[in-house]
C-alpha cells in the first residue's frame, strides 16, 4: 500500500521540530516597554530575594515549614486543615490569567513569568560580559582561544553564582533562611537542603541560560491554548500592515509615498529584538510572549526616520480593520465580577478566620444511658486544634438544654501552638428537660487569656422517646 503523500507544510513542521536549534541573539532595546519590564523585574526579584529575610514577631514573615506542617504567611499561620485557602488562591490565579489575557494578551508571559524574568537577568549579564549582539555573534564564531575561554568562563561563573543564590533563596522559604545561611557557611546543610539548592540552581542556570525561548515555545502549555482566550477586542502586539506595506529600504530624506512604499523600511530590527526570534510582521504567532521589545525597537526606527510611531503597537484586530475597541465586553465583565467575588470572599475569610478547630464525636457504642438518679447521659470525644501562634488555656462550656451539666477529667485544657488535644466528656440532663429524643447542644471552647479567641461546635443530645 503506498504511503500517503506529505504536504509541504508537514515537511516544514518536521524540519522545524528536528532541526538543530539556532541560538538567538536578542538586540538590546530601550523605550517605554523596556522600562516597564525592568520595573517589573526589579519588583518581582526584589520581593523574591528580600522577603525571605524579613522577620515579624520573632519569625520569618513567609515560611513554609513542612516538618512542622505550618505555613507562615504575613500575620497568619496556616495548617494543612486550611488547604481550601490554597485551592481558592489557585482558582483566583487561573481566573486572573484569563481576565488579563482577554484584555491585553500575554501580559503574564512578557512581564511576570519566572522564565521571562530570570532570562532577562541572564541576558543582561551576558550583554555586560560578552558585549552587544554583534560582539556575541562574533565571539561565538571565534575559535576557542584564551580570550574566548576567559569571557565565557567569567559569564558562566557569574551565572552560577546568581543561580546558587536563587536556589539558596528558594530553599530559604522552606527552611528558616537565617539558619540555612549559618548551615551553608559552616558546610553543615542537610541532604535534602543541599539537593534542592543545587537542583533549583541548575534549573535556573539551564532554563534561563541555555533553553530560554525553547521553554516558551516547546514546553509551556500556555502558548498552545492562549488563542482560545483571545477575541477581536483583545489587545495584542500587531504590525499595522496597511500602513507598513509595501515595505522597502529608503533614505531618510526620501518621500516614501512618492516611491509607493509604506512606513516599514524592512530593517529587521524588530526581528533582532525579539527574544523568541519571530517576525511580528507575519502576524500573531504563538511564539510571541508579548514582551513588546519589537514595539520599542520599531518606535526607535520610526523616530529616526521622522515617521509617526506605532507601526508595531498594542492594538486589536477590530481597530486594525477600522472598527472600535471594546474593553468592557461580556467575557471581561464576567471574569472581573467572579474575580472580585472570590477575592472579597478570600479576604473576608482570612480576616475573620478563627485559628481554632473543634470536632465533636458522639460515642457510637451507646446512644445514651440512664443513671441511677434518673439522669440521661451522653458521651462525646472532643478534638481541639490550636492553630494560633501562641499557647493558650481553654475553658469548656456547654449549652442548649436547661440544667445540662458537663463532666470532664479537668476543668481547663492547656493547648500549645499547633497541638491537638483529645479528651472524653459526658453530658447529663434531666429526663424532664428533654422536649424530644434528639436535641441540639453547643460546645464552646474559650481561651482564658484572650476573650476574642473562642470556637463553638454543635452536637446532638439523645434521649429516650417521649410520648
Amino acid at each position: 500500500m503506498p504511503e500517503p503523500r506529505r504536504s509541504v507544510l508537514d515537511e516544514t513542521t518536521e524540519a522545524s521540530l528536528y532541526s538543530k536549534r539556532q541560538k538567538i541573539y536578542p538586540r538590546e532595546v530601550h523605550g517605554l516597554f523596556a522600562t516597564l519590564r525592568l520595573l517589573a523585574i526589579a519588583v518581582l526579584l526584589g520581593s523574591y530575594y528580600i522577603t525571605a529575610w524579613i522577620q515579624w514577631d520573632g519569625r520569618q514573615i513567609l515560611l513554609f515549614d513542612l516538618p512542622e506542617r505550618k505555613f507562615h504567611i504575613l500575620l497568619w499561620t496556616f495548617w494543612p486543615q486550611d488547604f481550601f485557602y490554597l485551592t481558592l488562591m489557585l482558582i483566583i490565579a487561573a481566573l486572573s490569567l484569563f481576565f488579563f489575557t482577554a484584555i491585553a494578551g500575554r501580559l503574564w508571559c512578557g512581564y511576570a513569568c519566572p522564565q521571562t524574568v530570570w532570562t532577562e537577568v541572564f541576558m543582561w549579564i551576558e550583554h555586560k560580559i560578552e558585549g552587544d549582539r554583534p560582539r556575541q555573534m562574533k565571539l561565538d564564531k571565534m575559535p576557542w582561544n584564551g580570550q574566548k575561554l576567559r569571557v565565557k568562563g567569567l559569564k558562566h561563573f557569574v551565572w552560577a553564582l546568581f543561580s546558587l543564590w536563587t536556589g539558596f533563596t528558594f530553599v530559604g522559604y522552606f527552611t528558616p533562611i537565617r539558619e540555612l545561611w549559618d548551615s551553608v557557611l559552616s558546610l553543615h546543610t542537610g541532604t535534602w537542603e543541599t539537593f534542592w539548592i543545587l537542583f533549583y540552581s541548575f534549573a535556573t542556570w539551564g532554563n534561563a541560560g541555555f533553553m530560554r525561548e525553547q521553554v516558551c515555545i516547546y514546553m509551556c502549555p500556555y502558548a498552545r491554548f492562549q488563542s482560545a482566550m483571545f477575541d477581536k477586542d483583545t489587545l495584542t502586539i500587531s504590525y499595522d500592515r496597511k500602513r507598513g506595506e509595501p515595505r522597502g529600504a529608503r533614505r531618510r530624506s526620501e518621500n516614501h509615498h512618492e516611491k509607493g512604499l509604506g512606513s516599514c523600511i524592512d530593517c529587521n530590527i524588530c526581528v533582532q529584538a525579539c527574544p523568541t526570534g519571530i517576525d511580528i510582521r507575519d502576524g500573531l504567532q504563538y511564539q510571541c510572549i508579548g514582551c513588546a521589545a519589537c514595539i520599542d525597537a520599531c518606535d526607535d526606527v520610526m523616530e529616526k526616520m521622522g515617521y509617526k510611531k506605532g507601526l508595531v503597537r498594542y492594538t486589536t484586530h477590530n481597530i486594525l480593520e477600522g472598527g472600535e475597541q471594546r474593553i468592557f465586553r461580556p467575557r471581561v465583565l464576567i471574569y472581573g465580577a467572579i474575580l472580585l467575588i472570590l477575592i472579597a470572599g478570600l479576604l473576608y475569610s482570612v480576616i475573620t478566620r478563627i485559628p481554632l478547630e473543634l470536632d465533636v464525636i458522639r460515642d457510637r457504642n451507646k446512644l445514651y444511658s440512664e443513671t441511677h438518679d434518673g439522669m440521661i447521659e451522653n458521651v462525646y470525644t472532643l478534638r481541639l486544634i490550636n492553630k494560633s501562634r501562641h499557647d493558650h488555656e481553654f475553658w469548656l462550656t456547654v449549652q442548649g438544654i436547661e440544667g445540662i451539666s458537663l463532666l470532664a477529667d479537668k476543668e481547663t485544657f492547656p493547648v500549645a501552638s499547633g497541638e491537638i488535644v483529645t479528651t472524653a466528656v459526658k453530658l447529663k440532663a434531666d429526663y424532664y428537660s428533654l422536649s424530644s429524643k434528639n436535641m441540639p447542644v453547643d460546645f464552646r471552647m474559650q481561651a482564658i487569656d484572650d476573650e476574642s479567641l473562642h470556637i463553638t461546635a454543635d452536637a446532638r443530645f439523645l434521649g429516650p422517646f417521649r410520648n
